[in-house]
């Protein structure tokens, strides 16, 4: 059975040493994801930035944060509860893209960084909640 120490070390990529929260390669795909969705709604009509905008923008922001603040918990268990959280925050970005693609304004928009990095924090986030479960 690994010790608290090994599990809260692991990473998406389990050989790579983890010391803090900004060497998890899923917190640095998460902040990347953050940049993208402040791209993307930058494009957005300003009757939006109040609204869609702004609620992408904090689930975008929630994801990084969760991974971070569970990060710095002091069992597997708390860890394992923030990046749930954040895989909701992911859920819910994930729903609001595609009400973005079904509007109007977004038809024309480029989604394939911010899907593709989604894509990827989602798959990450999965995986190490699956690996500390075990």
């Amino acid at each position: 059975m690994k010790t608290y120490s090994e599990k809260l070390n692991v990473d998406y990529d389990s050989k790579r040493k983890v010391v803090t929260y900004k060497d998890l390669i899923i917190w640095q795909k998460a902040m990347c994801l953050v940049v993208a969705i402040y791209e993307l709604t930058g494009k957005f009509p300003k009757t939006e930035i109040y609204e869609l905008a702004s609620q992408m923008k904090r689930c975008a922001i929630s994801i990084p944060s969760n991974v971070a603040e569970g990060r710095r918990r002091s069992t597997t268990e708390d860890y394992h509860k923030f990046l749930v959280i954040a895989y909701g925050a992911g859920s819910e970005l994930e729903t609001q893209i595609e009400i973005v693609k079904r509007l109007p304004f977004g038809k024309n928009l480029d989604y394939i960084k911010v899907d593709s990095l989604l894509n990827e924090v989602m798959r990450m986030l999965n995986k190490i909640t699956n690996r500390l479960r075990s």
